[in-house]
């Protein structure tokens, strides 16, 4: 193994190559036969860092912002002090009248991208719209105190007020319209392509707003995504409301353009979308009604992604080039590296949503306080569990948890932390190690009103589902080749490889064969049920509806089962390691009459 001094100039040597290249604008296989792999750092490329990438992988996070917690300096991104900045509070997209109005066909003429005619358009016209646009920003990572540039990223912006990376209230009940609008620029800086597709993650939605890989659009060029808000069942098994057994809460949205998901991703666009259930007095964003959740300012979603900053520049930086996995080793928190939140002496709710791009997450508590868990994904559990042992979160996980700093001290400080061990990006390894501190609470006191949320003994109950009509088998695994496979083929694009019916139930059996890596397998459409793992009972956190489940090393195989209901149309399975989704690891299916 070389010497520490040794990897270092290897490390600056190997991003040197990746500036070169992106500006050479080469792809990966242009990359390779150009002969860039030879020397040693070559040599680093061909295997994506795996050599040495357990040197910042993970013990690297600062304290100091000198050293990491092992003692040895940061070899990749510049050094950061912690808690300098403020935990950033996403802001809410502002409602807007739009023009032209939204139609059920796609308005081309009016630089509306093409699409299928929405479904369910006229039982469902929109009662509020939004807009918001892709576009190019200057965002700030690392504290002032630290000198580092800001990185231009890519983030979803508010048309009427300039806010970055609003997040989405919305109601059941309430059809909605989001326009977004791509003005994204050519020139990416390295890595991203302005062609954009925007999923929203969990939601029950038509194809033609699902935000298909397939289904991006140019620059200048905008869609109309129509969400219905209606729980699934609404047109077939539940009519005409739909199971209120399959309420979600939190959302997100993201760009999902196939082969550049991670790279669009990593760079910034990704937000939340909340779904109140006011109207079964459900979640309802108000403490004094239905669950009686904690709420408005003490309701604060937390998307985690860890980055890599280039030492050279202090610029955001990406490895195309790395197959397998990326792992930064700075922990943004909604934009900011390791940020602090002032905390009362009351109940919090936290949305946590691993945003990726590889790494798993082992959350606890410094102090070992419980987190109480009250969401799978996006949705509520049929109640709320302890949990004092941490909470394992894969890529494109959501976890809503509730903290109660009622008996901290006014003062004290107590961190959001990762234990769980990750040095290579196809997965975590089976061990805690010495904590990275994400995020530190300061209680500052008693709250200006007395707290009158609960921790509700009990939630949403699971639905019923009904005898599987089929049952599928789907092995996520690695190529001969080092493709990542489902089934033995990679994505192709224009191929569907199955269909199912409408209001069908089925069974599929999701292999990761349990080698080296892990796969969290995201679904769209419809939320499943989880009924064994590895033909045992799962555990209790994973007896809620789902829509990402873990399979391979250090999770092992599940068999989830699902229906699909009142929509038509196409829609992907892939590994949410959005490295892996990009490197092939994706297929489409299709729900049919």
């Amino acid at each position: 193994m070389p010497s520490r001094k040794q990897l270092e100039k290897l490390t600056a040597k190997y991003m040197k190559e990746i500036r070169d290249a992106d500006a050479a604008k080469l792809t990966v296989r242009e990359y390779l036969r150009e002969g860039l792999v030879s020397g040693a750092a070559g040599l680093i490329a061909l295997q994506g860092l795996r050599n040495f990438r357990p040197y910042w992988a993970h013990a690297h996070h600062d304290r100091d912002g000198l050293t990491g917690s092992s003692g040895t300096a940061n070899l990749i991104s510049p050094p950061n002090t912690p808690f300098q900045d403020t935990l950033p509070i996403l802001p809410t997209l502002s409602q807007k009248t739009l023009t032209p109005a939204p139609t059920k066909a796609a308005n081309t003429a009016a630089g509306e991208a093409a699409r299928a005619d929405h479904q369910k358009w006229d039982q469902f016209l929109p009662q509020k719209t939004y807009e918001m646009e892709e576009a190019a920003v200057a965002e700030q990572f690392y504290p002032a105190v630290n000198g580092v540039p800001p990185s231009t990223t890519w983030r979803f912006r508010d048309t009427v007020n300039g806010n970055v990376s609003p997040l989405v209230r919305a109601n059941y009940q309430e059809p909605i319209v989001v326009r977004i609008w791509n003005r994204l620029p050519a020139a990416n800086g390295g890595f991203g392509i302005n062609q954009v597709t925007t999923h929203l993650h969990n939601g029950h939605t038509a194809s033609e707003s699902d935000g298909s890989p397939v289904d991006f659009y140019d620059a200048n060029k905008f869609k109309d995504y129509h969400y219905v808000n209606m729980r699934a069942g609404f047109a077939s098994t539940h009519a005409p409301l739909g199971d209120t057994h399959e309420t979600m809460s939190t959302l997100w949205f993201h760009d999902h353009r196939f082969d550049f998901t991670a790279q669009n991703v990593y760079k910034g666009l990704a937000s939340f979308f909340l779904l109140s259930s006011a109207d079964q007095n459900q979640d309802t964003g108000n403490e004094a009604t239905g669950f009686r959740l904690p709420s408005g300012a003490y309701d604060i979603p937390m998307m985690l992604a860890d980055k890599v900053f280039d030492p050279a520049t202090g610029l955001l930086f990406f490895d195309r080039f790395n197959l397998n996995g990326i792992l930064g080793d700075k922990y943004t928190v909604n934009g900011k590296i390791q940020p602090y939140l002032n905390v009362y002496k009351r109940r919090y709710r936290f949305r946590i949503l691993n945003g990726g791009p590889s790494r798993f997450y082992q959350l606890f508590l410094s102090n070992n306080q419980a987190f109480i868990q009250i969401s799978s994904d996006g949705n509520l559990l049929p109640a709320a569990i302890s949990r004092a042992n941490g909470i394992l979160l894969g890529v494109a996980e959501r976890v809503d948890v509730i903290v109660d700093f009622t008996n901290a001290a006014a003062g004290s400080r107590i961190y959001l932390e990762n234990r769980l061990q990750q040095t290579r990006g196809e997965g975590p390894d089976s061990q805690l190690t010495t904590p990275t501190q994400l995020v530190e609470f300061r209680v500052i006191g008693n709250p200006p009103q007395a707290d009158q949320s609960l921790v509700p003994t009990a939630l949403i109950a699971n639905p019923t589902r009904p005898t599987s009509s089929k049952t599928r088998s789907f092995d996520f695994d690695k190529s001969r080749d080092g493709l990542w496979v489902i089934n033995d083929q990679i994505f192709d694009p224009n191929v569907i490889s199955f269909q199912v019916r409408q209001n069908a139930t089925e069974t599929w059996n999701i292999d990761g064969h349990s080698r080296s890596w892990s796969h969290p397998v995201h679904i769209h459409f419809e939320e499943f049920g989880i009924l064994n793992r590895n033909g045992s009972t799962p555990p209790p956190e994973e007896r809620g509806r789902k829509d990402v489940v873990s399979v391979g090393n250090f999770h092992g195989d599940a068999q989830v089962k699902m229906q699909f209901r009142d929509f038509l149309g196409h829609y992907p399975m892939h590994c949410h390691n959005t490295i892996h989704e990009d490197h092939h690891m994706m297929l489409r299916w299709e729900i049919i009459p």
